[in-house]
Protein backbone atom coordinates (compact mmCIF):
# COMPACT_ATOMS: atom_id res chain seq x y z
CA UNK A 1 0.00 0.00 0.00
CA UNK A 2 1.28 3.47 -0.85
CA UNK A 3 2.14 5.67 2.09
CA UNK A 4 0.00 8.70 2.72
CA UNK A 5 2.74 10.63 4.50
CA UNK A 6 6.41 11.52 4.55
CA UNK A 7 8.36 12.35 7.69
CA UNK A 8 11.16 14.75 8.45
CA UNK A 9 13.69 15.30 11.21
CA UNK A 10 12.29 18.02 13.47
CA UNK A 11 14.31 21.15 14.02
CA UNK A 12 16.03 21.47 17.37
CA UNK A 13 13.43 22.14 20.04
CA UNK A 14 13.28 25.44 21.86
CA UNK A 15 11.97 25.07 25.39
CA UNK A 16 11.05 28.76 25.42
CA UNK A 17 9.38 28.72 22.02
CA UNK A 18 6.99 31.57 21.47
CA UNK A 19 3.30 30.96 20.97
CA UNK A 20 2.63 29.85 17.43
CA UNK A 21 0.87 32.33 15.17
CA UNK A 22 -1.97 30.68 13.27
CA UNK A 23 -3.97 32.02 10.35
CA UNK A 24 -7.44 30.49 9.94
CA UNK A 25 -9.12 31.11 6.59
CA UNK A 26 -12.88 30.78 6.46
CA UNK A 27 -12.84 31.77 10.12
CA UNK A 28 -16.52 32.77 10.15
CA UNK A 29 -17.68 29.32 9.09
CA UNK A 30 -18.90 26.54 11.38
CA UNK A 31 -15.51 24.89 11.78
CA UNK A 32 -13.47 28.09 11.69
CA UNK A 33 -15.48 29.90 14.35
CA UNK A 34 -15.41 26.83 16.61
CA UNK A 35 -11.64 26.53 16.29
CA UNK A 36 -11.21 30.24 16.96
CA UNK A 37 -13.16 29.94 20.20
CA UNK A 38 -10.98 27.03 21.35
CA UNK A 39 -7.55 27.95 19.99
CA UNK A 40 -7.28 31.57 21.11
CA UNK A 41 -5.92 30.62 24.54
CA UNK A 42 -3.07 28.60 22.98
CA UNK A 43 -2.24 30.39 19.72
CA UNK A 44 -2.10 33.95 18.45
CA UNK A 45 -4.85 33.93 15.84
CA UNK A 46 -5.32 35.83 12.60
CA UNK A 47 -8.87 35.18 11.44
CA UNK A 48 -9.51 35.64 7.73
CA UNK A 49 -13.06 36.41 6.56
CA UNK A 50 -14.64 37.91 3.47
CA UNK A 51 -16.13 40.74 5.54
CA UNK A 52 -19.87 40.25 5.05
CA UNK A 53 -20.41 37.49 7.62
CA UNK A 54 -22.76 37.93 10.58
CA UNK A 55 -20.59 36.83 13.53
CA UNK A 56 -17.58 39.09 13.02
CA UNK A 57 -18.01 40.96 16.30
CA UNK A 58 -17.84 37.72 18.25
CA UNK A 59 -14.80 36.53 16.28
CA UNK A 60 -12.94 39.66 17.31
CA UNK A 61 -12.77 38.33 20.87
CA UNK A 62 -10.55 35.46 19.76
CA UNK A 63 -8.01 37.07 17.46
CA UNK A 64 -7.32 39.70 14.84
CA UNK A 65 -10.03 39.65 12.17
CA UNK A 66 -8.75 40.39 8.66
CA UNK A 67 -10.51 40.48 5.30
CA UNK A 68 -9.39 38.96 2.02
CA UNK A 69 -10.55 37.15 -1.09
CA UNK A 70 -8.93 33.88 -2.10
CA UNK A 71 -8.42 35.28 -5.60
CA UNK A 72 -6.15 38.04 -4.27
CA UNK A 73 -2.68 36.46 -4.08
CA UNK A 74 -1.00 39.70 -3.05
CA UNK A 75 -3.32 40.17 -0.09
CA UNK A 76 -2.88 36.54 0.99
CA UNK A 77 0.89 36.99 0.99
CA UNK A 78 0.45 39.94 3.34
CA UNK A 79 -1.74 37.95 5.71
CA UNK A 80 0.66 35.00 5.79
CA UNK A 81 3.64 37.09 6.91
CA UNK A 82 4.79 36.14 10.39
CA UNK A 83 2.47 33.13 10.47
CA UNK A 84 3.67 29.69 11.60
CA UNK A 85 0.67 27.61 10.46
CA UNK A 86 -2.20 28.30 8.08
CA UNK A 87 -5.41 26.34 8.69
CA UNK A 88 -7.11 26.65 5.32
CA UNK A 89 -10.87 26.12 5.60
CA UNK A 90 -12.22 28.68 3.12
CA UNK A 91 -13.88 27.04 0.11
CA UNK A 92 -17.18 26.35 -1.58
CA UNK A 93 -18.38 23.35 0.50
CA UNK A 94 -21.34 22.35 -1.67
CA UNK A 95 -21.02 18.77 -3.03
CA UNK A 96 -23.58 19.66 -5.71
CA UNK A 97 -21.78 22.77 -6.93
CA UNK A 98 -20.97 23.09 -10.64
CA UNK A 99 -17.51 23.79 -12.04
CA UNK A 100 -17.98 27.54 -12.43
CA UNK A 101 -18.84 27.78 -8.72
CA UNK A 102 -15.84 25.70 -7.65
CA UNK A 103 -13.05 27.02 -9.85
CA UNK A 104 -12.14 30.20 -8.02
CA UNK A 105 -12.58 29.20 -4.35
CA UNK A 106 -11.50 25.55 -4.52
CA UNK A 107 -8.86 25.51 -7.27
CA UNK A 108 -7.45 29.02 -7.63
CA UNK A 109 -7.96 29.66 -3.91
CA UNK A 110 -6.00 26.65 -2.69
CA UNK A 111 -3.19 27.43 -5.15
CA UNK A 112 -3.03 31.01 -3.92
CA UNK A 113 -2.99 30.15 -0.22
CA UNK A 114 -0.22 27.57 -0.66
CA UNK A 115 1.88 29.93 -2.76
CA UNK A 116 1.27 32.76 -0.30
CA UNK A 117 2.30 30.58 2.64
CA UNK A 118 5.48 29.49 0.86
CA UNK A 119 6.30 33.05 -0.17
CA UNK A 120 5.80 34.32 3.39
CA UNK A 121 7.96 31.61 4.98
CA UNK A 122 5.21 29.78 6.85
CA UNK A 123 6.17 26.43 8.39
CA UNK A 124 2.97 24.54 7.57
CA UNK A 125 -0.42 24.64 5.90
CA UNK A 126 -3.28 22.38 7.06
CA UNK A 127 -5.73 21.92 4.20
CA UNK A 128 -9.39 21.05 4.67
CA UNK A 129 -9.83 18.18 2.24
CA UNK A 130 -12.98 16.07 2.42
CA UNK A 131 -14.38 12.57 2.56
CA UNK A 132 -15.77 13.51 -0.88
CA UNK A 133 -12.29 12.86 -2.31
CA UNK A 134 -13.03 9.14 -1.88
CA UNK A 135 -16.84 8.79 -1.90
CA UNK A 136 -16.64 6.99 -5.25
CA UNK A 137 -15.76 3.77 -3.45
CA UNK A 138 -18.53 1.18 -2.81
CA UNK A 139 -20.30 1.34 0.52
CA UNK A 140 -18.65 -1.87 1.76
CA UNK A 141 -15.08 -0.55 1.34
CA UNK A 142 -13.26 1.13 4.20
CA UNK A 143 -10.87 3.63 2.65
CA UNK A 144 -7.31 3.97 3.89
CA UNK A 145 -5.48 7.24 3.46
CA UNK A 146 -3.03 5.61 1.05
CA UNK A 147 -5.72 4.29 -1.29
CA UNK A 148 -6.13 6.04 -4.66
CA UNK A 149 -8.45 9.02 -4.67
CA UNK A 150 -11.93 8.25 -5.99
CA UNK A 151 -14.16 11.34 -5.88
CA UNK A 152 -17.91 11.02 -6.10
CA UNK A 153 -18.60 14.56 -7.36
CA UNK A 154 -16.85 17.62 -8.77
CA UNK A 155 -16.46 19.07 -5.29
CA UNK A 156 -14.49 15.93 -4.39
CA UNK A 157 -12.39 16.41 -7.54
CA UNK A 158 -11.31 19.84 -6.26
CA UNK A 159 -10.23 18.25 -2.97
CA UNK A 160 -8.15 15.70 -4.88
CA UNK A 161 -6.45 18.66 -6.58
CA UNK A 162 -5.79 20.27 -3.20
CA UNK A 163 -4.21 17.08 -1.86
CA UNK A 164 -2.00 16.70 -4.95
CA UNK A 165 -0.90 20.32 -4.93
CA UNK A 166 -0.22 20.08 -1.19
CA UNK A 167 2.07 17.11 -1.76
CA UNK A 168 3.93 18.95 -4.51
CA UNK A 169 4.43 21.96 -2.26
CA UNK A 170 5.76 19.75 0.54
CA UNK A 171 7.99 17.43 -1.47
CA UNK A 172 9.32 19.93 -4.04
CA UNK A 173 8.92 23.39 -2.52
CA UNK A 174 9.67 22.67 1.15
CA UNK A 175 6.36 23.84 2.65
CA UNK A 176 5.00 21.26 5.09
CA UNK A 177 1.38 20.42 4.19
CA UNK A 178 -1.17 18.18 5.91
CA UNK A 179 -4.52 17.53 4.22
CA UNK A 180 -7.42 16.35 6.38
CA UNK A 181 -10.29 14.42 4.79
CA UNK A 182 -13.01 15.84 6.98
CA UNK A 183 -16.20 13.83 7.27
CA UNK A 184 -19.69 14.94 8.28
CA UNK A 185 -18.99 17.72 10.77
CA UNK A 186 -21.93 17.87 13.17
CA UNK A 187 -22.36 19.15 16.70
CA UNK A 188 -23.31 16.65 19.38
CA UNK A 189 -26.84 18.03 19.33
CA UNK A 190 -27.14 17.47 15.58
CA UNK A 191 -25.60 14.01 15.86
CA UNK A 192 -28.38 13.02 18.27
CA UNK A 193 -31.12 13.66 15.71
CA UNK A 194 -32.59 10.91 13.55
CA UNK A 195 -31.35 12.57 10.36
CA UNK A 196 -27.71 12.08 11.39
CA UNK A 197 -27.99 8.29 11.05
CA UNK A 198 -27.41 8.49 7.29
CA UNK A 199 -23.97 9.95 8.09
CA UNK A 200 -23.09 7.60 10.93
CA UNK A 201 -20.03 6.20 9.12
CA UNK A 202 -18.66 9.70 8.40
CA UNK A 203 -19.29 11.71 11.56
CA UNK A 204 -16.63 13.89 13.12
CA UNK A 205 -17.44 15.87 16.23
CA UNK A 206 -16.19 19.40 16.80
CA UNK A 207 -13.96 18.44 19.70
CA UNK A 208 -12.41 15.50 17.85
CA UNK A 209 -11.64 17.65 14.82
CA UNK A 210 -10.20 20.32 17.11
CA UNK A 211 -7.94 17.74 18.70
CA UNK A 212 -6.77 16.43 15.33
CA UNK A 213 -6.02 19.89 13.92
CA UNK A 214 -4.16 20.85 17.07
CA UNK A 215 -2.03 17.71 16.79
CA UNK A 216 -1.35 18.59 13.15
CA UNK A 217 -0.17 22.05 14.14
CA UNK A 218 2.24 20.62 16.70
CA UNK A 219 3.61 17.64 14.70
CA UNK A 220 7.05 18.84 13.66
CA UNK A 221 8.07 15.37 12.43
CA UNK A 222 5.57 15.32 9.53
CA UNK A 223 6.53 16.87 6.19
CA UNK A 224 3.45 15.88 4.20
CA UNK A 225 0.40 13.79 4.94
CA UNK A 226 -3.17 13.01 4.05
CA UNK A 227 -5.05 12.03 7.20
CA UNK A 228 -8.62 10.80 7.47
CA UNK A 229 -10.57 12.94 9.93
CA UNK A 230 -13.49 11.18 11.60
CA UNK A 231 -14.53 10.49 15.17
CA UNK A 232 -14.04 7.05 16.68
CA UNK A 233 -17.32 5.67 15.35
CA UNK A 234 -18.06 1.96 15.54
CA UNK A 235 -18.41 1.75 11.75
CA UNK A 236 -16.14 4.24 9.98
CA UNK A 237 -15.93 4.72 6.22
CA UNK A 238 -12.37 6.03 6.60
CA UNK A 239 -9.53 4.27 8.40
CA UNK A 240 -7.85 6.25 11.20
CA UNK A 241 -4.62 4.27 11.55
CA UNK A 242 -2.22 6.99 10.42
CA UNK A 243 -3.41 9.87 12.63
CA UNK A 244 -3.62 7.50 15.61
CA UNK A 245 -0.10 6.19 15.11
CA UNK A 246 1.72 9.29 13.85
CA UNK A 247 -0.05 12.00 15.83
CA UNK A 248 -1.44 10.20 18.86
CA UNK A 249 -4.96 11.13 17.80
CA UNK A 250 -7.43 9.69 20.30
CA UNK A 251 -11.02 10.51 19.30
CA UNK A 252 -13.45 10.79 22.17
CA UNK A 253 -16.75 10.43 20.34
CA UNK A 254 -18.75 7.63 18.68
CA UNK A 255 -22.12 8.37 17.13
CA UNK A 256 -23.42 4.93 18.07
CA UNK A 257 -23.02 5.92 21.71
CA UNK A 258 -24.79 9.28 21.60
CA UNK A 259 -27.53 8.98 18.97
CA UNK A 260 -30.60 7.59 20.81
CA UNK A 261 -31.73 5.40 17.91
CA UNK A 262 -28.27 3.88 17.50
CA UNK A 263 -27.45 3.72 21.19
CA UNK A 264 -30.39 1.45 21.95
CA UNK A 265 -29.07 -1.11 19.46
CA UNK A 266 -26.03 -1.62 21.74
CA UNK A 267 -23.52 -2.09 18.94
CA UNK A 268 -20.64 -2.24 21.43
CA UNK A 269 -22.30 -5.17 23.12
CA UNK A 270 -23.51 -7.14 20.12
CA UNK A 271 -20.96 -6.31 17.40
CA UNK A 272 -17.53 -7.18 18.72
CA UNK A 273 -14.01 -7.39 17.41
CA UNK A 274 -13.76 -11.13 18.13
CA UNK A 275 -10.36 -10.79 19.77
CA UNK A 276 -8.73 -10.12 23.11
CA UNK A 277 -10.11 -6.60 23.18
CA UNK A 278 -13.55 -8.02 23.95
CA UNK A 279 -14.06 -7.84 27.70
CA UNK A 280 -15.14 -11.51 28.11
CA UNK A 281 -12.54 -13.04 25.79
CA UNK A 282 -10.56 -15.83 27.46
CA UNK A 283 -6.87 -16.18 26.67
CA UNK A 284 -5.81 -19.28 24.76
CA UNK A 285 -2.77 -19.41 27.06
CA UNK A 286 -4.88 -19.76 30.21
CA UNK A 287 -3.87 -23.39 30.95
CA UNK A 288 -0.15 -22.82 30.46
CA UNK A 289 -0.13 -19.62 32.47
CA UNK A 290 -1.29 -21.30 35.66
Amino acid sequence: MARSFTLQIPAASNARRKRRKVLITGAAGRIGSYLASRFHSRYDLRLMVRGNEKNLARLGKFGKVVTAELADLGRLKQLCRGIDTVVHLAANPDPMAVWSELLEPNIVGVYNILVAAKSAGCRRVILASSVHAVTGYPVDVQVKAGDPVNPGDLYGVTKCFAEALGRYMAEREGLSVIALRIGAYLSHAAARTSGSIRMMEQWVSPRDLQQLIERCIEADHVRWAVFNALSGNRFNKLDLSEPRELLGYAPQDDITRINPDLKKLEFRKHVRAGNASDFDFRSGLRDDLR
